[in-house]
């Protein structure tokens, strides 16, 4: 494992999930870690030590973003990471869905990211360190979802604003990549796990078998940050078992239509 000694993290959608993988992570190898989330509860429950601090945080407001960098940075010194974690998706095909939903998963995945590398990287900028920023996009970047047109949508969004932001970031020595992952068992997903058709569907499609845990994802997440991926910028890992290059199952019966 890189070691992360020195090294300040900012890790939204930090309480549960790959999120909480990621901290647990770089935690062990030595980084001071921000964890923010919307949960207060599971942030309240979760790990706490000298080198973590929490901040409850909202990704849709610029306000709290800006905060949370700002609670790491006076907490730990300054800020040399970011992985924009944080995200959900509200079902609803694009004739019948909901307006409103729609919206509000584009706002939640595309804009939480935007505003997590905005301020992330103006406070790695101010640290003078340079640093790196790591998007959570999906597998839905590529693959469309029945009934998830705004988190495709959203997803792919994220995968070509972390071009543009390694485009522009790179100025200041900051590097910013993307993983893609595919089916993991974290909270969002566990209405999939049924042991129903569209669960077994999942892993026939999946070369891997299964579904991912979260650390299969932390640790692509965390490579991508440290030292060993330090020519690598502007690029997408997808993380899936293989299931890319198989095809989606349908879904249509879980989503109602």
């Amino acid at each position: 494992m890189t070691d992360f000694s020195g090294t300040v993290a900012l890790v939204t959608g930090a309480a549960s999930g790959i999120g909480a993988a990621i901290t647990a992570r770089l935690h062990a190898a030595g980084a001071s870690v921000l964890l923010a989330d919307l949960d207060a509860d599971r942030l309240a429950a979760g790990p706490s030590g000298e080198r973590l601090r929490t901040a409850v945080t909202d990704v849709t407001r610029a306000g709290d973003v800006e905060a949370a960098c700002a609670t790491a940075v006076e907490a730990f010194g300054g800020l040399d990471l970011v992985f924009n974690v944080a995200g959900a998706a509200r079902l609803g095909t694009v004739l019948d869905g909901g307006e409103d939903d729609w919206r509000s998963t584009v706002d939640l995945v595309l804009g939480g990211t935007y505003l997590g590398i905005r301020y992330g990287g103006r406070a790695i900028r101010e640290t003078g360190r340079g640093g790196a920023i790591v998007n959570i996009s999906s597998l839905n970047a590529h693959v469309p979802l029945y009934g998830g047109s705004s988190y495709a949508a959203a997803k792919a969004g994220v995968e070509m604003l972390t071009k543009n932001a390694a485009l522009e970031l790179a100025r200041h020595g900051i590097r910013v990549n993307a993983v893609l992952p595919g089916l993991v068992r974290t909270p969002l997903t566990t209405g999939w796990f049924d042991g129903g058709p569209i669960e077994r569907d999942f892993t026939a499609r999946i070369l891997a078998g299964r579904p991912a845990e979260p650390d299969e994802l932390a640790g692509p997440a965390v490579f991508l940050a440290g030292p060993d991926a330090s020519y690598v910028n502007g690029t997408s890992l997808v993380v899936d078992g293989g299931w890319e290059i198989t095809n989606y199952p349908d879904i249509s019966a879980a989503v109602g239509a």
